[in-house]
Parts: C-alpha cells; sequence; structure tokens
C-alpha cells in the first residue's frame, strides 16, 4: 500500500479526503421534514429526527439556511444535554430551537416569517462532549420552505353537461 501510494500520490491524498471522512460522517443521519409553505407572519416549525449514533453522546443540534443564490446562514444550536441555545444576533428575538425528551430530534421555531425568510433549511450536528457549535460534521438533505401568501389551493374542476349540438350528432 506505501509502494501504491508514492506513485499514486494524489489519489491517495483524494482517498484520504473524501472517502475516509464519508466512512465517518455515515455513523449519524439527520433527516429534516416541514410544510414547503408557510404564510407571511406565521410561525415555522421544522423538526429534525437524528438516527445511528449511541443514545448516549451528546451533540451540538443546529439549523442553518441558505436563501435563493446566497450563502449559508447560521440560524442557530443547542446542546443535546442542556437548554443553552445559541443564536445568530439578527435573529436571535424570533429563533427557538428545542430538544426532544430523547436525543433523537431537536427542532426549530421561527417566528413572524416574512418573503426574506425563504431558504433550504438543514439540520445539522456536531457529536461529542467536547464539540462546539461552530461547525457541523453531520447534515441533513435539507428542505425547502417557501414564505408565500398564494394559495396552495388546487383548481376546482366542474364536469360540463354535453351540448344539445353534440347529443343530436
Amino acid at each position: 500500500m506505501d509502494l501504491l501510494c508514492k506513485n499514486m500520490k494524489h489519489l491517495c491524498f483524494f482517498l484520504l479526503l473524501v472517502v475516509a471522512p464519508r466512512w465517518v460522517v455515515s455513523q449519524v443521519q439527520l433527516q429534516e421534514s416541514g410544510p414547503g409553505i408557510v404564510k407571511p407572519s406565521e410561525t415555522l416549525s421544522l423538526p429534525c429526527g437524528v438516527s445511528g449514533g449511541s443514545s448516549s453522546d451528546n451533540f451540538w443540534g443546529g439549523w442553518i439556511r441558505q436563501p435563493p443564490g446566497k450563502g449559508l446562514e447560521w440560524i442557530g444550536s443547542i446542546y443535546s444535554s442542556r437548554t443553552t441555545i445559541n443564536s445568530n444576533p439578527s435573529l436571535k428575538t424570533r429563533v427557538t430551537i428545542s430538544k426532544g425528551t430523547s436525543k433523537d430530534h431537536f427542532s426549530l421555531s421561527l417566528k413572524s416569517v416574512t418573503a426574506a425568510d425563504t431558504a433550504v433549511y438543514y439540520c445539522a450536528a456536531n457529536r461529542g462532549g467536547g464539540g462546539t457549535n461552530s461547525y457541523f460534521y453531520y447534515w441533513g438533505q435539507g428542505v425547502l420552505v417557501t414564505v408565500s401568501s398564494a394559495s396552495t389551493k388546487g383548481p376546482s374542476v366542474f364536469p360540463l353537461a354535453p351540448s344539445s349540438r353534440s347529443t343530436s350528432e
């Protein structure tokens, strides 16, 4: 293996950076779910399910969002064994992050949403008691949330009776 790596330095470096972390990251899975569309001034509620880790593991659970055409924005984080919440100062008055009674989920609540809150929302986590909320190893797939006053009701369909002309032919 050592000789192979000497001859294929770039491939080995690639494997160390890309493949090895995937083995570690695959231990924990996160899954967001959400309403898709929220009306302005309402409260957005998003749960995040955590699976694949030990139930005794402590972790930072966080929420990050990405508005259309913009970069990632950290919303806030909570430590699984405490009720301490750290949040983005620009969102602090509207954000609540809570944990479940067990360590298998945590959730985001964002009050008084506006169109500016339209984004893909990601839950993320960093395991371990010595962890931090400044970066996350584990990420969910993300859920698109659109803030809009548009109706989500589908079109109405009415049956039409045949005209007398079509029945006489």
